[in-house]
């Protein structure tokens, strides 16, 4: 990829967005093979951590594939960051400012962290109201691609090392599950309730609510609500949904499930 200024460790969604800016610099293409973890730490000036976490997000967002023993690829999804990286995205030395935070336009990443924090259960009580009044929709006009994306997600959960990791799966299967209702306006309004996933106040408060068997009852709830899906089994996807909410909500709120 080339040697580009060493930037200060960032969150791994604005690290993320640097590794495709400098894919797309560099000429990469969907299919191409990115460089190797160590590669792309010592090229961005980063931990290696820094960038699992930031390659477990653009995986993620569907993005990148990983293969084992082969390597990590640059899937078709990625054409159009790769392009716009081309035509003069900011480089890796205007990333960071002279107090390390950043300069120049932001990005979309840095714009959900710039968004004003909600409540945590304010939160919830949004996503109990949107998430499973969704899922009826979902059942009517979900195709065979989404069921996909659902399950690479929910795989991807299974799979996750880390907290970090595991959220960014999170996020994106509920973000895949709204998308399946084929909503535009319903995709804007729920970009909101995501951008308040971002939030610093909902990252500490469900990082410290934590923990490996909190994870694995959140994926056999994910199974369930995708699987109820697979079946277009409206009832059972929204009872799912509900009880999957309940079980965050109370894990975050103090109040075990």
């Amino acid at each position: 990829m080339g040697t580009t200024p060493a930037v200060p460790a960032k969150r791994g969604r604005d690290l993320a967005e640097l590794i495709l800016a400098e894919s797309g610099r560099s000429g990469l293409v969907p299919g191409s093979r990115l460089p190797t973890e160590r590669r792309l730490a010592a090229d961005l000036g980063v931990t290696r951590s820094g960038i699992r976490h930031a390659l477990a997000a653009l995986e993620a967002d569907g993005l990148i594939s990983r293969e084992v023993g082969r390597g990590t690829f640059l899937r078709d999804e990625a054409a159009g960051a790769l392009a716009a990286a081309r035509d003069g995205g900011p480089r890796a030395s205007e990333a960071a400012g002279p107090d390390g935070d950043g300069g120049g336009e932001p990005s979309p990443a840095r714009a959900r962290q710039a968004a004003p924090d909600f409540a945590p259960a304010d939160v919830m009580t949004i996503r109990r109201l949107i998430e499973p009044q969704a899922l009826p929709l979902v059942v009517l006009w979900a195709t065979a691609r989404d069921f996909a994306e659902m399950e690479r997600c929910v795989a991807g959960g299974d799979q996750a090392a880390s907290y970090e990791e595991f959220e960014t799966w999170d996020l994106a299967l509920h973000r895949g599950i709204i998308a399946a209702a084929h909503s535009p306006l319903l995709a804007a309004l729920y970009g909101v309730v995501e951008s308040a996933r971002h939030g610093q106040v909902w990252g500490e408060l469900k990082r410290r609510s934590a923990t490996r068997q909190r994870r694995e009852l959140y994926q056999e709830d994910h199974r369930a609500i995708v699987a109820a899906l697979r079946e277009r089994d409206a009832d059972a996807a929204v009872e799912a949904m509900r009880t999957h909410l309940a079980r965050v909500a109370g894990h975050l709120l103090g109040e075990e499930r």
